[in-house]
């Protein structure tokens, strides 16, 4: 069984308030075990009654081995996998999880680190703050949020400004634009070493990744918790022949066809779950062709050698993927 696919059952000890709208859910090994170590900014699939699989982020600190935590946020407008948590999930239960995986790690060339949160988008970076303040690396980390009832982890942030004075700022904005963090003055200059991370809901991401445009390129990290609306749909593929070197198949993808409902068709698995570039579940190697990345994790680097077929299209006329 590919890793990637391997669930954990883990119980549910303990499900507490943070904030309006959102609780933390903390899950252990039924029989106290250590669980699979993870990295500050790493998430885990849950799979939800109703065969449901959402991904949320770990927010306590990485050198706890006897639990993760996540938080979620009851969003009655989302696709129904917040409310199947808050409303279906109770302390006492068990849920299967994935191993921990992380599109969104702390680079370890950095000499300091800015973390800006805007709402829910507190949890990966709560755990950089962990693990930051471990490794005894500077770090600020601001809060945007609409006030502070909706703030979750107040306490433990509280903690972090008693351990460290001023590494964790909040900004309400009472629900009026413009009216909380200044962006463009918080970023309007690039400490030398400085990498800036930040999460939250699309307008924030779009207005923070503006910003810092004129950061060092390699710098500037960011994790999406909804894939942002396309100006435009997604055009069809042009068809291809696949060379897959692992199995030693070679298929012709037609024009029109979705990647990775092509290879599902044809018997190759790639382990799922967004299917929409947010998560890094079905990110394949390939060679020796062109594609249209189109996800939302993948660095320049990466983009050389991975694709995400849920929402890549290839361009070339054949390319080898590592299947």
């Amino acid at each position: 069984m590919d890793e990637l696919d391997a669930s954990l059952a883990l119980q549910i000890r303990q499900i507490r308030l943070e904030a309006t709208g959102i609780h933390s859910f903390e899950l252990r090994a039924p029989d106290h075990e250590h669980l699979p170590a993870f990295t500050a900014g790493a998430h885990i699939d849950v799979h939800l009654p109703g065969g449901l699989v959402r991904q949320y982020s770990l927010c306590n600190d990485p050198a706890e081995s006897h639990r993760y935590v996540i938080g979620v946020l009851k969003d009655l407008n989302g696709r129904g996998g917040s409310l199947r948590v808050h409303e279906a999930l109770k302390v006492g239960d068990t849920v299967k999880v994935s191993r921990p995986r992380n599109q969104f790690e702390l680079q370890p060339q950095q000499t300091s680190a800015l973390l800006i949160a805007g709402g829910i988008g507190i949890t990966p970076l709560k755990s950089m703050a962990h693990s930051l303040l471990q490794a005894g690396t500077p770090f600020e980390l601001h809060y945007c949020a609409r006030s502070c009832e909706v703030a979750a982890f107040t306490e433990e942030l509280v903690e972090l400004n008693r351990r460290v004075p001023g590494s964790a700022r909040w900004h309400f904005d009472n629900g009026v634009v413009g009216a909380g963090l200044d962006l463009a003055a918080l970023l309007a200059v690039q400490p030398a070493g400085t990498h800036l991370y930040f999460c939250g809901p699309p307008g924030f991401m779009k207005a923070c990744a503006q910003a810092a445009a004129h950061w060092q390129p390699g710098t500037v990290h960011s994790e999406h918790f909804q894939a942002p609306t396309r100006a435009e749909p997604l055009a069809p593929t042009t068809g291809a022949t696949l060379k897959l070197s692992k199995s030693e198949r070679e298929l012709v993808l037609p024009e029109g066809s979705n990647l990775l409902d092509f290879l599902d068709q044809h018997g190759i698995h790639v382990p799922t779950s967004c299917v929409s570039g947010l998560c890094g579940t079905c990110k394949t190697g390939y060679a020796d062709g062109e594609v249209e990345h189109n996800d939302f994790i993948l660095d320049d680097a990466e983009k050389n050698h991975c694709l995400t077929p849920c929402v890549s299209r290839i361009l070339s006329r054949s390319i080898t993927l590592h299947l």
